[in-house]
């Protein structure tokens, strides 16, 4: 089967990005956004979720980190969006419960068609490794507008807002996976109405 893959760039006067992502990768993953924790956050969703990702980020960051991860959330989510194509075929949803030591995240997706983002995280923490942690729900909004789809995200549990962000993401890589899947005939859309 042909591997779905997107790339999208897109500038404005804040940010410069270029996202590569293939869905039926090995979970080889890069990102450069010059904020290191975001970084390692993409790539650990990306590794989970089984896509390759190679994203590349030059942001505002003298102003502030609020632009490129918003954007790059945007950019992402419309990777995932034009790599789909039609989405015929698709699981279209997919869940997954990730652990990490003490903490527990959880993620919820529906490919749709229909952007929301709703995240309940609970960190005590306003910076990890510099990462500005109120921005997870900018990016996760962003993603959920790009690539149209519903995201809901909650760390269950967990002391060390490092390792419920980390959860977190690794959850979303899961069930991203599974709502991407191959799961029906190529030509069957995963909804009532026909359409999405």
């Amino acid at each position: 089967m042909r591997k779905r893959r997107a790339t999208v760039q897109r500038t404005t006067r804040e940010t410069e990005i270029t996202v590569a992502l293939t869905l039926e990768g090995r979970g080889r993953a890069r990102a450069r956004t010059g904020i290191g924790f975001f970084d390692h956050m993409l790539e650990a969703m990306a590794m989970h979720g089984g896509f390759d990702l190679d994203l590349r980020c030059r942001g505002d960051l003298h102003v502030d980190q609020h632009h490129t991860v918003e954007d790059c959330g945007l950019v992402l989510g419309q990777a995932f969006a034009q790599a789909l194509g039609g989405r015929r075929g698709i699981a279209r949803a997919g869940f997954f419960l990730m652990p990490m030591d003490e903490a527990l995240a959880m993620a919820a997706v529906d490919l749709g068609g229909r952007a929301c983002a709703v995240a309940e995280l609970r960190l005590r923490a306003v910076r990890i490794g510099g990462f500005e942690t109120e921005l997870i729900p900018d990016f996760l909004e962003g993603l959920a507008r790009g690539a149209g789809a519903n995201l809901h995200l909650r760390a269950v549990a967990g002391r060390s807002s490092h390792h419920k962000v980390e959860a977190l993401f690794k959850a979303l890589g899961r069930a991203l996976a599974a709502a991407c899947a191959r799961s029906r005939g190529r030509g069957i859309i995963p909804s009532t109405k026909g359409v999405l």
